[in-house]
Protein backbone atom coordinates (compact mmCIF):
# COMPACT_ATOMS: atom_id res chain seq x y z
CA UNK A 1 0.00 0.00 0.00
CA UNK A 2 1.47 3.65 -0.91
CA UNK A 3 1.40 5.71 2.34
CA UNK A 4 0.05 9.12 1.88
CA UNK A 5 -0.25 10.56 5.34
CA UNK A 6 2.01 11.16 7.94
CA UNK A 7 0.05 9.13 9.99
CA UNK A 8 0.23 6.71 8.23
CA UNK A 9 3.87 6.45 8.29
CA UNK A 10 4.12 7.29 11.74
CA UNK A 11 1.31 3.62 12.50
CA UNK A 12 4.54 1.72 10.76
CA UNK A 13 7.43 3.40 12.16
CA UNK A 14 6.64 5.06 15.83
CA UNK A 15 6.32 8.13 17.00
CA UNK A 16 9.77 10.46 18.43
CA UNK A 17 9.59 9.35 22.32
CA UNK A 18 10.92 12.80 22.62
CA UNK A 19 10.89 16.28 20.80
CA UNK A 20 12.07 16.41 17.55
CA UNK A 21 14.15 19.06 17.90
CA UNK A 22 15.65 18.21 21.02
CA UNK A 23 19.58 17.59 20.14
CA UNK A 24 19.16 20.80 17.82
CA UNK A 25 20.69 23.85 17.90
CA UNK A 26 21.00 27.03 15.32
CA UNK A 27 24.23 27.69 15.62
CA UNK A 28 27.80 26.05 15.26
CA UNK A 29 29.11 25.63 18.98
CA UNK A 30 32.38 24.12 20.33
CA UNK A 31 31.89 20.49 19.24
CA UNK A 32 30.87 21.21 15.96
CA UNK A 33 33.64 23.01 15.16
CA UNK A 34 35.85 20.48 16.57
CA UNK A 35 34.11 17.83 14.71
CA UNK A 36 34.36 19.73 11.54
CA UNK A 37 38.12 20.45 12.16
CA UNK A 38 38.64 16.34 11.94
CA UNK A 39 35.87 15.98 9.00
CA UNK A 40 37.53 15.25 5.42
CA UNK A 41 34.60 14.39 3.44
CA UNK A 42 30.73 14.81 3.25
CA UNK A 43 27.27 15.38 1.60
CA UNK A 44 25.46 18.57 0.44
CA UNK A 45 22.18 18.33 -1.04
CA UNK A 46 20.69 21.90 -2.74
CA UNK A 47 17.82 22.62 -4.53
CA UNK A 48 14.23 23.93 -4.42
CA UNK A 49 10.87 22.39 -4.66
CA UNK A 50 10.89 20.05 -7.61
CA UNK A 51 14.13 19.95 -7.81
CA UNK A 52 16.86 18.53 -5.40
CA UNK A 53 20.30 17.33 -6.24
CA UNK A 54 22.95 16.04 -3.77
CA UNK A 55 26.76 16.00 -4.15
CA UNK A 56 29.37 14.87 -2.39
CA UNK A 57 32.00 17.02 -0.81
CA UNK A 58 35.38 16.59 0.23
CA UNK A 59 39.33 17.26 1.13
CA UNK A 60 41.82 17.57 3.59
CA UNK A 61 40.72 16.85 7.10
CA UNK A 62 39.37 20.43 8.20
CA UNK A 63 38.48 21.85 4.43
CA UNK A 64 35.29 23.25 5.56
CA UNK A 65 35.93 26.46 7.88
CA UNK A 66 33.35 28.60 9.88
CA UNK A 67 33.34 32.29 9.80
CA UNK A 68 33.10 34.13 13.21
CA UNK A 69 29.63 34.92 12.06
CA UNK A 70 28.43 31.17 12.22
CA UNK A 71 28.71 30.80 8.31
CA UNK A 72 29.98 27.90 6.86
CA UNK A 73 32.52 28.14 3.92
CA UNK A 74 33.44 25.50 1.93
CA UNK A 75 35.49 25.27 -1.60
CA UNK A 76 33.37 25.19 -4.51
CA UNK A 77 36.22 23.25 -5.93
CA UNK A 78 35.82 20.45 -3.00
CA UNK A 79 32.63 19.47 -4.40
CA UNK A 80 31.79 17.11 -7.07
CA UNK A 81 28.94 19.30 -8.66
CA UNK A 82 27.93 22.66 -7.79
CA UNK A 83 25.20 23.13 -10.44
CA UNK A 84 22.59 23.95 -8.09
CA UNK A 85 24.47 26.38 -5.88
CA UNK A 86 23.50 29.72 -5.64
CA UNK A 87 22.54 32.67 -3.74
CA UNK A 88 19.06 31.37 -1.62
CA UNK A 89 19.26 28.35 -2.72
CA UNK A 90 18.08 25.69 0.74
CA UNK A 91 20.86 23.14 1.53
CA UNK A 92 21.19 19.99 3.82
CA UNK A 93 24.63 18.79 4.52
CA UNK A 94 25.96 15.58 6.26
CA UNK A 95 29.64 15.60 7.62
CA UNK A 96 32.10 12.15 8.17
CA UNK A 97 34.81 11.98 10.49
CA UNK A 98 36.85 8.82 9.86
CA UNK A 99 36.28 5.61 11.59
CA UNK A 100 32.83 7.61 13.45
CA UNK A 101 29.50 6.15 12.87
CA UNK A 102 27.90 9.42 13.99
CA UNK A 103 27.71 12.35 11.55
CA UNK A 104 26.96 15.92 11.75
CA UNK A 105 24.04 17.08 10.17
CA UNK A 106 23.77 20.98 8.89
CA UNK A 107 20.77 22.68 7.46
CA UNK A 108 20.13 26.02 6.16
CA UNK A 109 20.49 28.36 3.15
CA UNK A 110 22.88 29.57 0.75
CA UNK A 111 24.02 32.87 1.58
CA UNK A 112 26.68 33.20 -1.12
CA UNK A 113 29.24 32.26 -3.74
CA UNK A 114 32.08 34.63 -3.75
CA UNK A 115 36.47 33.95 -4.36
CA UNK A 116 36.01 30.27 -4.79
CA UNK A 117 34.18 29.63 -1.47
CA UNK A 118 30.22 28.64 -0.67
CA UNK A 119 29.21 30.85 2.12
CA UNK A 120 26.20 28.71 4.48
CA UNK A 121 23.75 30.25 6.64
CA UNK A 122 23.20 27.45 9.30
CA UNK A 123 19.91 27.01 10.77
CA UNK A 124 19.96 23.75 12.48
CA UNK A 125 23.38 21.74 13.47
CA UNK A 126 23.27 18.41 15.37
CA UNK A 127 24.85 15.15 16.33
CA UNK A 128 23.29 12.02 14.25
CA UNK A 129 23.32 8.42 15.49
CA UNK A 130 23.64 6.81 11.90
CA UNK A 131 23.46 3.20 12.35
CA UNK A 132 23.40 3.20 8.52
CA UNK A 133 27.38 3.23 8.99
CA UNK A 134 27.80 0.02 11.23
CA UNK A 135 24.65 -1.80 8.77
CA UNK A 136 26.64 -1.09 5.89
CA UNK A 137 30.70 -1.74 7.04
CA UNK A 138 31.30 1.87 5.67
CA UNK A 139 34.40 2.13 7.28
CA UNK A 140 35.58 -1.77 7.33
CA UNK A 141 34.51 -2.26 3.23
CA UNK A 142 35.50 -5.79 2.08
CA UNK A 143 37.26 -4.68 -1.07
CA UNK A 144 39.49 -1.16 -1.97
CA UNK A 145 39.60 -0.85 -5.67
CA UNK A 146 37.47 -0.26 -8.63
CA UNK A 147 33.77 -0.83 -8.70
CA UNK A 148 31.22 -2.72 -11.49
CA UNK A 149 31.00 -0.63 -14.50
CA UNK A 150 27.21 -1.79 -15.33
CA UNK A 151 24.54 -0.18 -12.98
CA UNK A 152 22.89 -3.61 -12.09
CA UNK A 153 26.08 -5.05 -11.10
CA UNK A 154 27.12 -1.86 -9.09
CA UNK A 155 23.52 -1.88 -7.48
CA UNK A 156 24.01 -5.37 -5.97
CA UNK A 157 27.36 -4.46 -4.67
CA UNK A 158 26.14 -1.72 -2.80
CA UNK A 159 25.73 -0.61 0.91
CA UNK A 160 25.66 2.60 1.63
CA UNK A 161 23.42 5.40 0.01
CA UNK A 162 22.32 9.42 0.90
CA UNK A 163 18.67 10.58 -0.05
CA UNK A 164 18.50 13.97 -0.85
CA UNK A 165 14.79 15.69 0.24
CA UNK A 166 13.33 18.90 0.70
CA UNK A 167 9.71 19.63 1.73
CA UNK A 168 7.15 22.32 0.17
CA UNK A 169 8.48 25.13 2.50
CA UNK A 170 12.30 24.47 1.11
CA UNK A 171 13.57 23.11 4.04
CA UNK A 172 16.08 20.68 2.81
CA UNK A 173 17.12 17.05 4.02
CA UNK A 174 20.29 14.53 3.54
CA UNK A 175 19.64 10.94 4.99
CA UNK A 176 22.11 8.16 5.59
CA UNK A 177 20.85 4.50 4.29
CA UNK A 178 23.08 1.32 4.96
CA UNK A 179 22.31 -2.61 4.69
CA UNK A 180 23.96 -5.70 3.63
CA UNK A 181 24.96 -6.07 -0.27
CA UNK A 182 22.17 -6.77 -2.21
CA UNK A 183 19.76 -5.47 0.33
CA UNK A 184 20.47 -1.86 0.31
CA UNK A 185 18.44 -1.22 -3.19
CA UNK A 186 16.89 -3.22 -5.68
CA UNK A 187 15.48 -2.75 -8.82
CA UNK A 188 12.51 -4.06 -10.37
CA UNK A 189 9.24 -3.19 -12.93
CA UNK A 190 11.26 0.24 -13.98
CA UNK A 191 11.71 1.30 -10.09
CA UNK A 192 14.13 1.18 -7.38
CA UNK A 193 13.70 0.71 -4.20
CA UNK A 194 15.18 0.87 -0.46
CA UNK A 195 14.02 -0.14 2.80
CA UNK A 196 13.72 1.98 5.85
CA UNK A 197 15.39 0.20 9.30
CA UNK A 198 14.74 1.34 12.35
CA UNK A 199 16.14 4.76 13.47
CA UNK A 200 15.97 7.91 15.52
CA UNK A 201 12.59 8.58 14.00
CA UNK A 202 12.69 12.32 13.14
CA UNK A 203 11.73 11.17 9.51
CA UNK A 204 12.33 14.10 7.78
CA UNK A 205 12.51 12.56 4.70
CA UNK A 206 9.53 10.69 4.81
CA UNK A 207 7.83 14.22 5.83
CA UNK A 208 9.19 15.99 2.36
CA UNK A 209 8.54 13.12 0.24
CA UNK A 210 4.79 13.27 1.28
CA UNK A 211 5.34 16.94 0.54
CA UNK A 212 7.49 16.92 -2.95
CA UNK A 213 7.98 13.62 -4.06
CA UNK A 214 11.53 14.79 -6.08
CA UNK A 215 14.29 13.51 -4.60
CA UNK A 216 17.91 12.79 -5.47
CA UNK A 217 20.19 9.63 -4.26
CA UNK A 218 23.90 8.82 -4.26
CA UNK A 219 24.38 5.31 -3.84
CA UNK A 220 28.42 3.74 -2.88
CA UNK A 221 30.03 0.97 -2.71
CA UNK A 222 32.39 1.72 0.32
CA UNK A 223 36.02 1.35 -1.11
CA UNK A 224 35.30 2.46 -4.36
CA UNK A 225 35.38 6.03 -5.78
CA UNK A 226 32.56 5.44 -7.93
CA UNK A 227 29.06 6.47 -7.04
CA UNK A 228 25.48 5.74 -8.59
CA UNK A 229 23.69 8.76 -9.36
CA UNK A 230 19.94 8.60 -8.81
CA UNK A 231 16.69 11.51 -9.17
CA UNK A 232 13.20 10.56 -9.80
CA UNK A 233 10.16 10.73 -7.81
CA UNK A 234 9.64 9.06 -4.68
CA UNK A 235 6.54 7.08 -2.53
CA UNK A 236 6.09 5.21 0.63
CA UNK A 237 4.93 1.26 0.66
CA UNK A 238 4.43 -1.33 3.21
CA UNK A 239 3.13 -4.03 0.78
CA UNK A 240 4.41 -7.45 2.55
CA UNK A 241 5.70 -8.82 -0.42
CA UNK A 242 8.11 -6.29 -0.78
CA UNK A 243 9.17 -5.66 2.73
CA UNK A 244 9.74 -8.95 2.34
CA UNK A 245 12.26 -8.61 -0.01
CA UNK A 246 14.14 -6.62 2.17
CA UNK A 247 14.28 -9.10 5.51
CA UNK A 248 17.86 -9.19 7.10
CA UNK A 249 18.48 -11.44 9.99
CA UNK A 250 15.20 -12.13 10.43
CA UNK A 251 13.53 -8.92 10.25
CA UNK A 252 11.95 -6.80 7.73
CA UNK A 253 12.02 -3.89 7.43
CA UNK A 254 9.16 -0.96 8.64
CA UNK A 255 8.37 0.24 4.72
CA UNK A 256 10.57 0.88 1.81
CA UNK A 257 10.75 3.60 -0.20
CA UNK A 258 10.28 3.33 -4.01
CA UNK A 259 11.37 5.91 -6.74
CA UNK A 260 10.93 5.88 -10.43
CA UNK A 261 13.72 7.50 -11.86
CA UNK A 262 14.34 10.54 -14.39
CA UNK A 263 17.91 9.51 -14.71
CA UNK A 264 20.47 7.12 -13.42
CA UNK A 265 23.91 7.51 -14.46
CA UNK A 266 27.79 6.25 -12.89
CA UNK A 267 29.82 8.79 -11.13
CA UNK A 268 33.44 9.11 -10.09
CA UNK A 269 33.69 10.90 -7.14
CA UNK A 270 36.74 13.70 -6.55
CA UNK A 271 35.74 14.32 -3.62
CA UNK A 272 36.17 10.71 -2.09
CA UNK A 273 39.29 10.64 -4.09
CA UNK A 274 40.70 13.85 -2.81
CA UNK A 275 39.50 13.05 1.05
CA UNK A 276 41.37 9.11 0.66
CA UNK A 277 38.06 8.16 2.58
CA UNK A 278 39.49 4.46 2.89
CA UNK A 279 40.77 2.98 4.65
CA UNK A 280 39.61 4.49 8.20
CA UNK A 281 41.58 6.36 10.43
CA UNK A 282 41.79 5.81 13.91
CA UNK A 283 38.61 7.73 15.68
CA UNK A 284 39.97 11.26 17.33
CA UNK A 285 39.95 10.68 21.24
CA UNK A 286 38.71 14.32 21.75
CA UNK A 287 35.56 13.44 19.80
CA UNK A 288 32.73 11.74 22.22
CA UNK A 289 29.51 11.06 20.58
CA UNK A 290 27.68 10.94 24.36
CA UNK A 291 29.16 14.12 25.54
CA UNK A 292 28.12 16.10 22.10
CA UNK A 293 24.68 14.88 22.42
CA UNK A 294 24.49 16.09 26.12
CA UNK A 295 25.66 19.80 25.07
CA UNK A 296 22.97 19.67 22.33
CA UNK A 297 20.52 18.92 24.45
CA UNK A 298 21.31 21.55 27.14
CA UNK A 299 21.92 24.36 24.29
CA UNK A 300 18.71 23.61 22.34
CA UNK A 301 15.85 25.94 22.36
CA UNK A 302 13.21 23.67 22.57
CA UNK A 303 11.09 24.58 25.02
CA UNK A 304 8.55 21.65 26.13
CA UNK A 305 8.13 20.12 29.56
CA UNK A 306 9.38 16.63 27.83
CA UNK A 307 12.96 18.72 27.09
CA UNK A 308 13.29 20.10 30.23
CA UNK A 309 13.13 16.73 31.49
CA UNK A 310 15.19 15.29 29.02
CA UNK A 311 17.79 18.38 30.11
CA UNK A 312 18.12 17.27 34.24
CA UNK A 313 18.49 13.57 32.91
CA UNK A 314 21.14 14.03 30.66
CA UNK A 315 22.80 15.83 33.41
CA UNK A 316 22.97 12.36 35.81
CA UNK A 317 26.20 10.82 35.01
CA UNK A 318 26.57 7.62 32.65
CA UNK A 319 22.80 8.71 31.41
CA UNK A 320 23.68 8.95 27.50
CA UNK A 321 25.90 6.29 27.89
CA UNK A 322 23.97 3.73 28.51
CA UNK A 323 21.28 4.76 25.97
CA UNK A 324 23.80 4.95 23.18
CA UNK A 325 24.98 1.51 23.93
CA UNK A 326 21.50 -0.03 24.61
CA UNK A 327 20.70 1.62 21.26
CA UNK A 328 23.17 0.27 19.15
CA UNK A 329 22.84 -3.17 20.92
CA UNK A 330 19.56 -3.95 20.34
CA UNK A 331 18.09 -1.80 17.60
CA UNK A 332 19.82 -2.18 15.07
CA UNK A 333 17.05 -4.13 12.81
Amino acid sequence: MKLTTIEQVQKRVGKLPAPRDLKVIDYVDEHALRWLSYSSFGFLAFGQPGNIHVTATGGAQGFVSVLESGQFLVPVAALDNCVEVKPDVPFGALFMVSGMEETLRVNGKVSGVADGLLSLQVEECYLHCAKSFRRSDFWRPTYIGEAPGEISQFIKRASFLVLGSINANGQADVSPKGDPEKFLIQEGDGFVYFADRPGNRRIDSFRNILEQPEVSLLVLVPGCAAMLEVKGTAELCDDEPLLAQFEVQGKKPLLVTRIKPTSMKMVTSGAIVGSALWPAQQKPEDLVPSEIFKAHIKQSKEGSLQAKIARAAVSLPGAMEKGLQLDYKHNLY
